[in-house]
């Protein structure tokens, strides 16, 4: 009698990317083995058996969109597969037999992805060891220090490097070489693990390979309790993928900070002259969702800025959608969902929308859609305080908007100063895309649409 192994429920998503199938028919598995590996927009999650048998059927391929209740693995009974093992025929002890190399159990899995392995754990083959020899009589040439390893590349007949497309995706955005990284997942399969331990060994100094800043200094490890007590504490799973991806981002693209301020006098006293009515609407009527309107208005007279650099460098990929994200500061860290097509859309329809998505957010409801598809980012600190900040470019996206807390100024008007309430307006841009005059000008532009709102008719 066979098993059907299914999805279980994974939450609000739905049609989830398989980016790896860790089983193979005639595999043997045990409960709670990992056998394939789910990436949403907001983690990776393995789906682990719920029984144990021999694989007799495996109806998911990488690529694949899964959703709850779904079959992914069939399991033969027990009995069914006494003949193969009898016979050798499909069971790790054969291809261990044969030379290939494959995992020892979850349990292995599970301290080796980690990136810390225990004594009981053997370490990673060796890039050596992976070259298939064409005499088992050939004698082994000398093995060389990790140093010298490091820094040389595979060997040309060596096997290729075995990962999932997001974990490739990973490796180039911190500029790692998968030929250099050994693998310690399921038949030498490479993870995001492996490749974090080899950026950490090689900062650390641990390592000499090359990662995507080299001459980066290692980060110190300090004994901080020998000056007082202290405590350690986890990251959240949102601050952790979050500082991964800003630190990419950081290193990736060459930031520059256009400072400017907006008189927003006018743009204020209408907004409060509209309290009443978005009250009677159930509609919070903030300034964000003018800044939102505004920046659609801004994308449309800036296309660059509503653009991305192709994955080559040398092409420019214009959009000719409109949304925006938002910087949601939420108890478990920063979370950027998109407001879609700002540009066609009214403010009082912007609010409301910006009003339920953050609360879908704060409560952690949000589903991956809700931040996929941003055009441009806005990062608004107005609530708390601040003059000016340099906000960090949400990669693959050119620019982003940072907003400090308005304040009543002084301004010349020609003839004597006038108190107005002023906008400080802090656009960080990708200078591979934006030259600094451009900077200037969207700005410039921007301020003057948020000076003047029947411009954001136009």
């Amino acid at each position: 009698m066979s098993t059907e192994i299914r999805v279980p429920d994974i939450g609000d998503f739905d049609a989830v990317e398989v980016i790896e199938v860790l089983v193979a028919v005639g595999d043997e598995v045990k409960e709670e083995q990992p056998l394939i590996t789910l990436e949403s927009d907001k983690a990776t999650m393995e789906v682990p058996a719920t029984a144990a048998g021999r694989v007799a059927e495996v109806r998911v391929t990488e690529g694949d969109k899964v959703g709850e209740g779904d079959v992914i693995v069939v399991l033969a009974d027990r009995d069914s597969g006494t003949a193969d093992r009898d016979s050798g025929l499909g069971t790790r002890d054969s291809e261990e037999e044969d030379g290939d190399e494959t995992s020892d159990g979850p349990a292995d899995q599970e301290n080796v992805g980690a990136g810390e392995p225990t004594p009981e754990t053997p370490p990673p083959a060796s890039p050596e060891s992976r070259v298939p020899s064409p005499d088992k009589s050939t004698p082994t040439p000398a093995k060389r220090n990790d140093a010298e390893a490091s820094q040389t590349p595979r060997a040309t007949n060596a096997a290729p490097s075995h990962a999932s497309p997001a974990v490739r995706k990973f490796a180039r955005e911190l500029g790692v070489d998968l030929s250099r990284v050994d693998g310690t997942g399921p038949k030498n399969r490479i993870r995001k693990e492996d490749v974090q331990q080899f950026v950490k060994q090689a900062v650390s100094g641990a390592g000499s390979a090359p990662t995507a800043a080299p001459g980066l200094p290692a980060q110190p490890d300090v004994d901080f309790s020998k000056f007082g007590e202290t405590e350690t504490l986890e990251l959240s799973r949102i601050r952790k993928l979050s500082a991964k991806a800003l630190h990419a981002s950081w290193l990736r693209i060459p930031h520059v900070t256009q400072f400017d301020q907006a008189d927003i006098t006018d743009l204020e006293a209408f907004r409060k002259n509209q309290k009443t009515r978005a009250e009677s609407e159930g509609v919070k009527l903030t300034m964000l969702a003018f800044l939102l309107k505004a920046a659609g208005v801004t994308l449309a007279e800036f296309p660059d800025l509503n653009s991305a650099l192709a994955a080559d460098g040398e092409h420019l990929i214009r959009k000719h959608y409109y949304n925006v994200g938002v910087a949601v500061d939420t108890d478990n860290g920063l979370v950027v969902p998109v407001i879609r097509d700002v540009l066609n859309k009214g403010v009082f329809d912007l609010a409301h929308e910006l009003s339920e998505v953050s609360d879908r957010a704060r409560n952690g409801k949000l589903k991956g859609a809700d931040l996929q598809g941003g055009c441009f980012s806005i990062s608004s600190l107005g609530g708390i305080g601040g003059t000016a900040f340099t906000p960090i470019v949400n990669s693959p996206e050119v620019g982003i908007l940072g907003v400090s807390r308005a304040a009543m100024q002084p301004v010349w008007n020609g003839s004597e100063f006038v108190p107005r309430l002023m906008l400080p307006l802090s656009l960080s841009y990708d200078h591979r895309v934006i030259d600094g005059a451009v900077a200037a000008r969207i700005t410039g532009f921007l301020a003057d649409v948020l000076g003047d709102i029947r411009k954001l008719l136009l």
